[in-house]
């Protein structure tokens, strides 16, 4: 453009920035930034605010609170748009201090809250759980003579469907509607989940009925609420009609109406269906998400299909969105389950050279493989570097290794580990009371368990079934009690 003489005035530069902004090219925005600076235009506050606005909706907020400061020391004054994007953020990170902050410095500026402002500390108040303290906002707002939107109204019945309170919802919307306010696609959408999540299904047809009177089209949103309703009550020939007419209506399945779907099928051990809707997808459908490898990654794995998860596992890698830590603890589980450790070794090696933070979840899945395989002395092994690389066990991976040491016929060992967990600020739980137990029972130990059981009932703590069963075979045996 330039090549042919063409000079950009800063319109066309401020579009090119509101593009790559839109595409959420952060760094891209703030290099077109500096070149619009470089070739003698001064960005106006507009144009800083899509910047800040982009960064902040990419969680770079350190980035944007540096853009916004440069801005006021270049002489520019900061706008409504400007905290409220930075407010929005804040909020969004339950940075409450900084929130105030932000709001002072409005205060001093003599810069009034709008609706928008409003909306977002509303928004924060309730996704809190206060939904008192956003109520008294809103007295606040309407003596600033600020009367609450339907996004005000919409956040409330949220936070109500949310909280399992849907006739209070209703009623906030009778109240909107006196107000002068009609419900919206969104509004509808929020009732149809909260009535499905309910199981209350005729409520959440009604609803929808009403909407299409109402002169309401469902969305992408609606028949994702619909699917999932059906979904989560087994009702898969239902979930898949509601799909098919999604797509009649020329209403094009996202992303996530085909997870609901496949994570439905998987529940319904309908693996077979769920393959086939992912092969769909790569055809005709959105770019599968790390969820959606999950989901089937994990439907395999549950149904002993861990070679198939495996390789499913490879094409992720080879042309799918990048694994993340869930992908690799399904796969790690799945492989340990079926008893594959070398394969669930190598897997853990390249997990721990990769990017990925791994957590103590990790660690217990594969030492609780090695010890039911017998490979105590990995285990053992395994247990120890915990702490080497940051990590602290917790009462799981006590527990995991106390049954490894009793499977083995190391009682003693075992015992000696339950004993230090106190020592290592991890204090022994019901469960792993009852897996020492166990243990000593089986190993023999009569006298340690029912003296390690007099303990752990002195802690508030019971038997399971299964210790129980065991000290019941027990008394079977000797015909008399051993607890005497």
């Amino acid at each position: 453009m330039i090549g042919r003489g063409y000079q950009p005035d800063l319109i066309v530069y401020s579009t090119m920035l509101n593009g790559l902004c839109k595409t959420k090219n952060t760094d891209g925005a703030v290099r077109f930034l500096r070149m619009i600076e470089e070739r003698g235009f001064e960005p106006n506050i507009v144009a800083y605010n899509t910047v800040i606005d982009c960064l902040c909706k990419n969680s770079l907020l350190k980035e944007a609170f540096d853009l916004f400061s440069e801005v006021k020391v270049k002489g520019i004054r900061p706008n409504i748009v400007s905290y409220n994007c930075l407010i929005h953020a804040t909020c969004n990170l339950g940075q409450q201090k900084e929130t105030r902050q932000l709001l002072n410095e409005m205060v001093d500026n003599n810069i009034s809250c709008d609706i928008v402002t409003y909306n977002i500390l509303i928004d924060a108040h309730c996704k809190e759980g206060m939904i008192y303290k956003a109520v008294d906002i809103v007295d606040t707002m309407v003596k600033q003579g600020i009367e609450p939107n339907i996004v005000t109204y919409n956040i409330f019945i949220d936070a109500y469907c949310k909280e399992g309170m849907v006739s209070k919802a209703v009623e906030t919307i009778d109240t909107m509607r006196k107000q002068g306010i009609e419900p919206n696609v969104i509004t509808y959408n929020i009732l149809v989940y909260a009535y499905f999540n309910k199981a209350m299904v005729s409520e959440a047809e009604d609803i929808v009925d009403t909407m299409i009177k109402q002169g309401i089209e469902p969305d992408v949103v609606t028949y994702n609420a619909i699917i999932n309703g059906h979904c989560l009550q087994n009702q898969m020939g239902k979930a898949k009609r509601v799909f098919s007419l999604m797509i009649e209506k020329g209403c094009a399945p996202d992303i996530l109406s085909y997870n609901i779907m496949i994570n439905g099928y998987c529940k319904s051990k309908r693996l077979d269906e769920a393959m086939e809707l992912f092969h769909q997808i790569a055809q005709n459908g959105p770019i599968p998400d790390t969820v959606t490898y999950n989901t089937l990654m994990q439907g395999m794995c549950q149904f002993g299909r861990v070679i198939a998860a495996c390789e499913l596992f490879k094409t992720m890698l080879a042309s799918g969105p990048v694994p993340n830590l869930v992908t690799c603890l399904i796969l790690l589980d799945g492989l340990c389950t079926r008893g594959k450790l070398e394969v669930a070794l190598k897997l853990f090696r390249a997990m721990q050279n990769s990017r990925l933070k791994l957590n103590v979840a990790s660690y217990n899945i594969l030492i609780d493989g090695l010890c039911k395989a017998g490979n105590i002395e990995v285990g053992k092994e395994l247990f120890h570097k915990l702490s080497v690389n940051g990590l602290k066990p917790n009462v799981y991976t006590y527990a995991i290794m106390i049954n490894g040491f009793c499977r083995d016929g190391l009682p003693d060992e075992a015992y000696q580990l339950f004993r230090s967990m106190e020592d290592n600020d991890c204090l022994p739980d019901s469960f792993c009371y009852n897996v020492m137990i166990q243990g000593f029972l089986r190993n023999g130990y009569t006298l340690k368990a029912t003296q390690l059981l007099s303990e752990m009932v002195g802690k508030g703590f019971s038997a399971n079934l299964c210790t129980a069963t065991l000290i019941l075979d027990l008394i079977l045996q000797s015909n008399n009690s051993i607890l005497v």
